[in-house]
């Protein structure tokens, strides 16, 4: 019997894992299956562009694993058993579950509403294709003069606030912060940064607490209203509940708790990897939610696996930040140079040629998704034994 490799999740970082692992280890010895809602790849990171109408290259996870010896099951995880080593799932023919030796959990996060009342009855997210689907088909149909609140200041607030003001211009659009405008920026990015906003028209309300969301806006901490027939609600992300609802180790955030070499430090045939897991990172700070992390996560976590079946020394990159890559619109953007954990330098790239930088790395990290085994020499290897009992908890 072969070793039996479950991903579960097809984002960035469960992609790449399972691509890395067809090209570390021989298919002779291993079974690869992806575990995924649906058969198309969705690029997260660009889902501002998709809500404000653009449509985006589709890439079906069927054919970017054609002829890799990867199995794709389309199915939607409802459990996970790590000590029976289960994964209960529901698919188009109804309930059942799928066995793994070895756990790749990479199901990623959706958005947080963080408790707040009328989020889930009244706001729209691009955390997901489907959210996003509903914000696009919901901005097709406001009228010129219609007015759009954007909630919490991050990277992806600010990404969505100025795609909307870009691609609407004839639409009032605003964002309510709890800090001020890219205060995690250098000082001249910041500065930059608002100079965008003034150009797009985006009214911003800094310091500002939103504690209710209705149909015709937000309510602050203050009792003021900010009106807005669409808000958008951007406050950051949380984790799927079933880690949470399992016997694996979990944070107080739900995410897996994970050693250096992204495997759980109560399960060692359990990995975690991307938005999932908890990790640390440069300078004992967990490593942020984010395609930066998660990426680098998975190839960690498929080297770790793959050396560890094949009896070889586990490689171990440390994971490190370079920048921070923001859109803002389609003609420019910012580029924020960070220190290895992620503080920012007095450096940057604006304008332009951010635009461009930023597009590179976007198109970048889906090519590396879409070509799940070209990015690596052919280094497949044999297991140390061929027995079914083999297991990355013996190793």
């Amino acid at each position: 019997m072969k070793h039996r490799i479950v991903v579960l999740g097809a984002g960035y970082t469960g992609a790449s894992a399972a691509g890395r692992l067809a090209r570390r280890l021989h298919p002779d010895d291993t079974e690869i299956t992806v575990v995924n809602a649906d058969d198309d790849f969705v690029e997260r990171v660009r889902m501002h562009q998709f809500a404000t109408g653009q449509d985006l290259k589709r890439r079906r996870l069927s054919d970017m694993y054609a002829g890799t010896g990867v199995k794709l099951r389309l199915a939607r995880v409802t459990a996970v058993d790590a000590d029976r080593r289960t994964v209960a799932l529901v698919d188009e023919h109804g309930a059942g579950e799928i066995a793994y030796d070895t756990l790749v959990y990479a199901l990623g996060s959706g958005a947080a509403d963080h408790g707040v009342p009328g989020v889930a009855e009244h706001a729209y997210d691009i955390a997901g294709k489907r959210s996003a689907q509903r914000l696009r088909e919901r901005l097709a149909g406001l009228a010129a003069g219609g007015t759009v609140l954007v909630v919490g200041g991050g990277l992806t607030g600010v990404e969505a606030a100025t795609e909307i003001a870009e691609a609407r211009p004839d639409l009032d659009v605003a964002m309510a912060t709890s800090g001020g405008l890219g205060d995690w920026l250098d000082e001249k990015a910041q500065r930059y940064l608002r100079g965008v906003f003034d150009r797009l028209g985006i009214a911003v309300h800094e310091h500002t607490d939103v504690v209710r969301v209705e149909a015709g806006g937000a309510v602050t901490g203050d009792a003021r209203v900010l009106p807005a027939q669409v808000t958008v609600w951007a406050t950051g992300f949380a984790v799927h509940p079933i880690a949470a609802a399992s016997t694996l180790e979990v944070a107080e955030t739900g995410q897996i708790v994970v050693d250096a070499t992204m495997r759980s430090v109560s399960h060692p045939d359990v990995y975690a990897v991307g938005d999932a897991a908890l990790a640390e990172g440069p300078g004992g700070k967990p490593l942020r939610m984010s395609c930066a992390s998660g990426i680098p996560m998975a190839w960690q976590a498929a080297d770790a696996i793959a050396a560890r079946l094949t009896g070889r020394k586990i490689p171990r990159t440390p994971i490190r930040y370079v920048n921070q890559c923001i859109s803002l619109g389609r003609r420019d953007g910012l580029i924020q140079f960070v220190t290895a954990d992620d503080r920012a330098k007095p450096s940057l790239l604006s304008g332009k040629l951010a635009a461009r930088y930023k597009e590179v790395v976007c198109k970048g990290a889906a090519w590396g998704v879409a070509h799940p085994t070209l990015l690596l020499p052919t280094r497949r290897r044999r297991l140390a034994t061929n027995r079914a009992e083999i297991s990355p908890a013996t190793a």
